[in-house]
């Protein structure tokens, strides 16, 4: 395989990975939130007894690692071609940015406090405003996945452009 098919494909395989990513959350934002977080603190301890054998956090990691992976994959193998190159690194941070640090430092204290410590240690107060704070905070994850794709999706429009036919 040539180094073009091969960046093609790390590159189509990458965008395949952050349209599934971004339709995940939009998906998840649709169907999951409005009954995780109508009625916190009940609805919190109702989701998680919902989510006894799958949660959102069984899907969301490794698809995360798998869409962080393609994505470096697509930078290094698009290194040598400045049309996509800064498309894919420009997704690459906005996916590293907005999907890891944002969620380390803002969604994950979050998460401890409504499903893991729960009503044992806040009371049902604190408990609504975190989830308040979780849901308003979702909004910049949903951006920042939208412009991760369309990023990614960008630099391979510029990819395939660039390209000589063959």
């Amino acid at each position: 395989m040539n180094r073009a098919r091969l960046a093609g494909t790390i590159s189509i395989t990458y965008v395949w990975v952050a349209m599934i990513a971004c339709g995940g959350v939009l998906v998840e934002t649709a169907l999951l939130y409005p009954n995780i977080f109508r009625d916190p603190p009940t609805s919190l301890a109702e989701s998680m007894a919902f989510f006894q054998v799958v949660g959102p956090g069984h899907i969301f990691r490794p698809l995360g690692m798998a869409t962080t992976l393609t994505a470096v994959l697509a930078a290094i193998t698009l290194w040598r071609r400045p049309r996509a190159r800064w498309w894919f690194v420009a997704s690459l941070i906005t996916l590293l940015a907005g999907e890891f640090v944002f969620s380390a430092l803002y969604f994950w204290p979050r998460n401890t406090i409504m499903f893991t410590e729960g009503l044992a240690v806040h009371s049902a107060e604190f408990l609504r405003q975190t989830a308040d704070e979780f849901v308003f905070g979702h909004y910049f994850r949903i951006a920042f996945t939208i412009v991760t794709a369309a990023l990614a999706f960008t630099g391979l429009l510029r990819f395939q452009r660039g390209r000589d036919v063959a």
